[in-house]
């Protein structure tokens, strides 16, 4: 056995890999303890440097470090010669550089480096602009060089237009490159700027069309990746909509103004400020959500003074204005009537054609055609149906409802995992269409039933509906947003699989409500319905609790006002 050497056997090689790294984490723990005693001691100088070097060089992720070396840099900008503090910085940035080898994804590092260049007189960021390259030439998607080079970008006034042709040569190379197409959707706005009256975002119909050849090679070329697609839907997508009262409604039998905004508000002290005007006075009232919550709502109601109403006048004019989103509606109360109201259609709002533009229908047609192109090669792409629904969406909702509906079924097919997703889009789908439909229709009962809901959404606009069928769906609850139904007096949601009635509360116009074959299991799964004073008829027949026994009884007692209750 002379002369060969001895194999180590795997005991060997595990008790020797772990005196290693216990000799490593000595010298780890020693340098850590040395540094933060020279820090308490306030003695920041370059042995700190030496010392946090050993460590960050192998652990770039060590934020308090770094912190203590920018304490010691800024100690020694008021020791060093220009010429000492020239070559420190040199130094630093090849430290710095290294570390990034050692973790190019180091939060660190590359806070790091801004915080050094931004302290420099005259930084080279022709070298940082190359440096950047070069880490996105190993990985193109690091998002954090792809923010450290818009920093670089920004600080060396580098124009749009190279930047953009810096994503062309990346996107060229690899059509599978998410930061590119997004660093394209920050520079294409400042490239073409609109004026003030067109919607900020969108882009003038060459640059669109262009921009769309080039995504289409993307996706026709791998069709599976969703980057290209992501992209795709933000060159269709529509700007983000303008602040707006929606909706104003004024109840005399609840002395009540409800209003519904464009967006979730919070409104109170210190955020959103609504003005209340009766008769050209001012009113002092205090605003509420109607779930009771007071957190961001499209919804707010208050209570009118008593003095604000009156049957001996011939009308009320009543008027809201939202300071901070430069909005106001106003309605008149005639003499003898209930209730009055003023709201935007969403038929003319065109409210519910999703996130895609509705600007250039030849555009979006286009785009439909090349997509079911495409589909019909790959038959089985979620992205491509995903799309193709959302542009139907965008062109008419109503015209594309059936055939959206089918590519539901196909995308739900296609996808099992996002099947719940799918429902619930599918069900915000045929809610809208059904807003539209009764809207078209000028009438203020909804007809849902025998949709297979899975979700309610868009609550906020049902703010006048007095009808609403819910039945044989598929929903599990009912939400709290259900308390925008100010005017509701009639609720069928029969034959769901409903386990929890926290939203059906304060509706003070609800009269009956129908829960048969649902699945509610206590009594006490009822309460929220105490805060419905005009409640007469309640048919709960079929749910689990009417086998308890004295049933009925107990209900008595839990909601005494409703005068009927079936079983």
């Amino acid at each position: 056995m002379h002369g060969r050497l001895k194999v180590k056997t795997s005991e060997e090689q595990a008790e020797a890999k772990r005196l290693e790294r216990e000799q490593k984490l000595k010298l780890y723990q020693s340098a850590t303890q040395a540094i933060f005693q020279k820090r308490q001691a306030g003695e920041l100088d370059e042995s700190v440097l030496e010392l946090t070097s050993q460590i960050l060089g192998a652990n770039p992720d060590f934020a308090t470090l770094w912190n203590c070396r920018r304490e010691v840099l800024q100690q020694l900008e008021a020791q060093k010669s220009p010429e000492e503090l020239a070559a420190l910085v040199k130094a630093e940035l090849v430290f710095l550089e290294s570390c990034l080898r050692v973790n190019p994804k180091s939060y660190g590092t590359w806070h790091h480096r801004c915080w050094l260049l931004g302290r420099l007189p005259e930084p080279n960021w022709a070298r940082e602009l190359e440096l950047c390259a070069r880490f996105l030439e190993v990985d193109e998607r690091n998002f954090h060089c792809w923010d450290y080079r818009r920093f670089v970008a920004a600080q060396a006034a580098v124009p749009p237009a190279e930047e953009l042709a810096f994503t062309d040569s990346l996107i060229t190379r690899n059509f599978s490159n998410y930061s590119s197409w997004h660093y394209r959707s920050c520079l294409l706005p400042q490239l073409h700027p609109q004026p003030d009256s067109s919607p900020q975002g969108r882009l003038p119909e060459d640059v669109l069309l262009k921009e769309l050849e080039l995504v289409q090679n993307a996706f026709f070329t791998d069709p599976n990746d969703q980057s290209a697609w992501f992209y795709h839907r933000w060159l269709l997508g529509r700007a983000d909509p303008q602040d707006a009262l929606r909706c104003l409604h004024v109840s005399r039998d609840e002395a009540c103004v409800t209003i519904s905004f464009s967006r979730p508000l919070l409104v109170g002290s210190g955020t959103e400020t609504l003005l209340l005007v009766a008769d050209q006075s001012p009113l002092i009232v205090e605003w509420r959500t109607p779930d009771g919550r007071n957190r961001p709502s499209h919804v707010w109601l208050c209570d009118l003074p008593a003095a604000s109403l009156s049957d001996q006048l011939p009308q009320h004019t009543f008027r809201v204005i939202w300071t901070a989103g430069d909005a106001q509606k106003e309605c008149v109360l005639l003499k003898g009537r209930r209730e009055a109201w003023c709201r935007d259609s969403a038929t003319d709002e065109q409210l519910f054609r999703c996130e895609l533009s509705v600007e250039k229908s030849t555009v979006l047609q286009s785009e439909l055609k090349s997509c079911k192109e495409l589909q019909e090669l790959e038959p089985e792409n979620k992205w491509c149906l995903l799309t193709i629904i959302l542009l139907m969406r965008a062109l008419d909702p109503l015209l594309y409802e059936k055939e959206t509906l089918q590519y539901f079924q196909t995308l739900k097919a296609v996808d099992p995992m996002r099947a719940a997703y799918l429902d619930d889009l599918r069900s915000k789908f045929l809610l809208e269409n059904s807003v539209l439909k009764m809207e078209y229709a000028e009438v203020r009962v909804l007809h849902l039933a025998h949709k297979d809901l899975t979700v309610l959404c868009h609550l906020e606009q049902l703010l006048l509906v007095t009808h609403l069928d819910l039945s044989h769906n598929r929903l599990r609850t009912l939400p709290p947003a259900l308390a925008a139904l100010r005017c509701l007096q009639v609720l069928q949601a029969s034959d769901n699989s409903i386990e929890s009635l926290d939203g059906v509360a304060n509706l003070p116009q609800l009269q009956e409500l129908s829960l048969c074959n649902n699945r509610l299991q206590q009594p006490a799964a009822l309460q929220s319905l105490a805060s419905c004073p005009r409640l007469a008829l309640l048919d709960l027949q079929g749910n689990p609790l009417c086998q308890e026994g004295g049933i009925l009884d107990h209900l008595a007692k839990l909601l005494p006002s409703v005068r009927s209750i079936l079983t």
